[in-house]
């Protein structure tokens, strides 16, 4: 299948390349019921990703249209149409303001519609930091043209010259007369294709984007009125439990589930390789789940986290999608032969887990032949895409509906649970509510990618890094090239044989790459005994690096720590188009080092949100820690040792030092994602400055020797 650059699956999403997780049997008589008979033939449609792709092309031409993405009704209320999902990163909000402020009214006045494959026009999904990039002038540029429309009806309507008219607080004023939006529209579509000419504000007009708002419904949020998807609740609803083996892998052989029957208001379910049931409970459900007896096949001879790093090692092969094939640049083995010095390491990088607030879980409804699903996914298209694959129904007849979700991290990308909750609503005839425990969460979800990168670095007499060799075995291309200048370079990723589900993480692999590489140019430049930052300098000719690089040293008091028995240490990055500097300072500790204070400088390009963007900063920074410090999977023949909460550290309110974040505005520039690049650069900072104390550097999580 052909598809738009935009749309290439970049390699580290592993997820997305899987085959479908369920394919149900479907019996002849609902078939025909379904699909219908025509004379003495049948007729037969097919779900295939050229059907799906044709389909979404026919959407995306519709999405052309300006009432596709802007309504207003008859009392001048405005709302916005889109295909992204709030996930807790306040895109609501910023979106929200980028079509008020091309409407020029109040942002009380525009509500948004997210995520409802009934309502928004298509998109992919709520990943790689591209809602302000892309979503936000898409809305902006919309309402621009819906703004002009109306200027247009008003100068028809009042017989007047358009250029005596203007826009301003929600009303149409010119020629000693006013008028709201709803009495120009009056409820009628402001329908046609967004004009070409039509662009949105420049940033020197911004008025509404650019301050920072209030939440957009965050009174909900506080107070606990806003309903989650594990809340949501329809008539006549049941609960749903799948059948799963004890470990994290597991085919399903046979199964006994004569006690499971036997339980009042239980229904037995059984697909192909899905099994589970339906009870009028949730405590039921999982009763009922643990008393069907099922047989598991498990592989054998199962990589553990010990031996991960070899096994990915062994089974990589060059290449794997985009960003997969080598850079060569200069003469990297004539650079070596005349280096001063070299320095190579390798550093391992382990699977952690996604830990989200809230669950995977669906609510599905069968209904006419149409299917309904309510559920928390980054992705409501692609797990529609899922729910027709796995049911073989027309894609007109499958909603999915996805309300504001507490948090995804890149782990709500695939819809299985959604698929599940269908298929045990189609067995039981009724709505079914499916909330996956966390010890399903760990076992069944994906994890971000284990990864094994090794770097080899030559540098010449006056301390410039003349050769660099980086290979990563598994973790992803991500942020793989270097920004340094250096002139002669070979970058390689090599994709491997993963035992365990992998799939996107918040920051994909840039994480690990710039961990390998910040954490490579700090030895480099302790070697030398030059001052890191000066180092870093010394290679770089990108002013952006260059700026929040100086800006993280200023601030947190580089090169000297507060006082004696603290070190600092320092990195930076750029990833999704913007940049970023992390510089952390640690104390010693008597059981290793505390994190005291981090302070991160980062620069987006014009800041639509100053208030949303400290939060997605400070939220990094709180994410980067776990992955930092405590979080890595630990795992032995087809068992997670520690897949619960009990057992999988996660940051701690004790853990969270003294957070400073420098925004530096760049209001000269578009405006970049900002969800994702943050995260990059928290380990190697922690990781320089933790060295000092004498820790094992070439490993995550960060740990004393």
């Amino acid at each position: 299948m052909n598809r738009a650059p935009d749309t290439e699956i970049e390699v580290e999403r592993y997820e997305l390349a899987e085959t479908g997780r369920y394919r149900f049997e479907i019996e002849r008589r609902e078939f025909m019921r379904i699909f219908g008979v025509m004379g003495g033939g049948l007729l037969v449609l097919a779900s295939t990703p050229a059907a799906q792709e044709s389909g979404r092309g026919g959407q995306q031409a519709a999405a052309n249209d300006v009432a596709a993405w802007v309504h207003i009704d008859e009392q001048g209320r405005i709302t916005g149409y889109t295909g992204k999902t709030e996930i807790g990163q306040n895109i609501r909000t910023s979106l929200s303001q980028a079509i008020a402020d091309e409407l020029r009214v109040p942002l009380d006045r525009v509500s948004l519609v997210m995520a409802d494959t009934d309502l928004v026009p298509y998109d992919q999904g709520t990943f790689g930091s591209q809602s302000t990039p892309r979503m936000a002038p898409q809305l902006a540029r919309a309402a621009a043209a819906a703004r002009e429309m109306l200027l247009d009806r008003a100068a028809a309507q009042w017989n007047v010259d358009r250029a005596t008219l203007a826009v301003k607080d929600g009303q149409i004023a010119g020629q000693g007369r006013t008028a709201g939006f709803g009495e120009i529209t009056k409820g009628q579509k402001l329908a046609g294709a967004v004009p070409a000419g039509v662009s949105p504000s420049p940033v020197a007009q911004w008025t509404l984007r650019g301050t920072a708002r209030k939440k957009v419904d965050g009174v909900a949020f506080v107070t606990g009125r806003h309903r989650f998807t594990p809340d949501i609740t329809r008539p006549g609803m049941l609960y749903g439990a799948v059948i799963r083996p004890d470990g994290y892998t597991g085919t399903l052989e046979s199964m006994a589930d004569s006690a499971a029957r036997a339980i009042a208001g239980v229904t037995v379910v059984r697909d192909g390789a899905f099994a589970g049931v339906v009870a009028p409970t949730e405590r039921l459900a999982r009763k009922a789940a643990s008393a069907v007896k099922a047989q598991w096949r498990v592989p054998a001879d199962l990589p553990s986290s010990q031996t991960v790093y070899a096994h990915l090692k062994k089974t990589g092969t060059p290449g794997g999608g985009r960003g997969g094939a080598s850079t060569i640049v200069g003469d990297v083995a004539a650079a070596r032969a005349t280096a001063a010095r070299t320095f190579d390491a390798s550093y391992r990088i382990p699977y952690i887990a996604h830990v989200p607030l809230e669950p995977r879980s669906a609510v599905a409804e069968w209904s006419d032949g149409k299917l309904t699903v309510w559920t928390g996914t980054q992705r409501p298209f692609g797990v529609r895409a899922e729910l027709v694959d796995a049911f073989r129904i027309p894609e007109a007849q499958v909603r999915v509906i996805v309300p504001d979700t507490g948090s995804a991290y890149g782990g709500k990308h695939t819809g299985e649970f959604a698929v599940e909750a269908a298929r045990l609503a189609k067995a039981a005839g009724k709505p079914v509510k499916l909330v996956w425990t966390r010890a399903e969460e760990f076992k069944f979800g994906y994890f971000r990618p284990a990864g094994v990168i090794e770097v080899k670095a030559a540098v010449d007499g006056d301390g410039r890094i003349t050769a660099w060799e980086f290979d990563n075995w598994n973790s992803g291309p991500s942020a793989i090239q270097t920004p340094y200048d250096i002139p002669s370079r070979r970058i390689q990723f090599h994709q491997s044989e993963s035992p365990l589900r992998q799939g996107s993480y918040r920051g994909l692999a840039a994480t690990a790459n710039h961990y390998a590489r910040e954490m490579h140019m700090d030895a480099i430049a302790r070697a030398l005994g030059v001052d890191a930052v000066a180092f870093r300098l010394k290679h770089l000719k990108d002013e952006r690096m260059r700026n929040v690089l100086t800006a993280a040293a200023e601030k947190i008091g580089w090169p000297k720590p507060t006082s004696s028995g603290r070190a600092l240490g320092i990195a930076c990055g750029t990833e999704k188009g913007s940049y970023v500097a992390t510089a952390a300072e640690l104390s010693r500790a008597p059981k290793g080092f505390t994190v005291e204070r981090v302070v991160v400088a980062f620069e987006c390009g014009a800041i639509v949100n100053p208030d949303g963007l400290n939060n997605q900063v400070e939220g990094s920074i709180v994410q980067g820690l776990g992955g930092a410090l405590f979080e890595a999977i630990e795992f032995a023949n087809g068992q997670l040792a520690n897949g619960s909460m009990a057992q999988y550290r996660v940051p701690r309110f004790k853990d969270i030092p003294a957070i400073d974040i420098v925004l530096l505005d760049r209001r000269d520039l578009p405006s970049a994602g900002a969800g994702e690049t943050p995260i990059v650069c928290v380990a190697p900072a922690i990781g320089s400055a933790a060295r000092s104390f004498g820790t094992v550097a070439t490993e995550l999580p960060v740990k004393l020797v």
